[in-house]
C-alpha cells in the first residue's frame, strides 16, 4: 500500500516550502497568523538562521515561535524552564508553536497523607 502525499490546505511540503512567510501565514489559524504577519522578533530570526543554514539540532528558548515549512525535518531543543527538550519537527506541526510540544509541567504524585490529614489519624499520638 502507497503511502499517502502530505499535504496542507491542499499544498504539498515542497510548494509550502517556496512560499514565503507571509503567504503561509495565510494558511494558517487566526492567532498563529497575526503572530507572523506582525514581524518575528530579533530570537526568532536569529533561530530561523541558524534552521536556514543547515544545523540539524538547533536550542532555542523561543516557545512562541510558529513552525514553519522550512524547519520540517529538523531536531530543534526547545528551553522547558530548567533542560531542553528534544522536538522532531514533522509535517504535521505546521502552524503550531514549539512550546507545544515541549510540556513544561510534569505530573504529581502525592506521597501518603500526613498525621492529622484525615479524621481517623486526628486522635493518633506524635510519640
Amino acid at each position: 500500500m502507497a503511502k499517502k502525499e502530505f499535504t496542507y490546505r491542499g499544498k504539498t511540503l515542497e510548494e509550502l516550502q517556496k512560499l514565503s512567510i507571509e503567504e503561509f501565514a495565510r494558511l494558517i489559524g487566526a492567532d498563529n497568523r497575526r503572530c507572523l504577519l506582525r514581524g518575528l522578533t530579533e530570537v526568532q530570526k536569529h533561530f530561523l538562521k541558524k534552521i536556514q543554514s543547515g544545523k540539524n539540532k538547533v536550542k532555542t528558548h523561543s516557545r512562541d515561535m510558529v513552525i514553519l515549512p522550512i524547519m520540517v525535518g529538523k531536531e530543534v531543543q526547545v528551553h522547558m524552564g530548567k533542560k531542553f527538550e528534544s522536538v522532531w519537527i514533522t509535517e504535521e506541526m505546521l502552524g503550531h508553536r514549539l512550546g507545544e510540544f515541549a510540556i513544561t509541567r510534569k505530573k504529581v504524585s502525592h506521597n501518603a497523607p500526613g498525621i492529622g490529614a484525615t479524621k481517623s489519624t486526628s486522635s493518633v499520638s506524635v510519640k
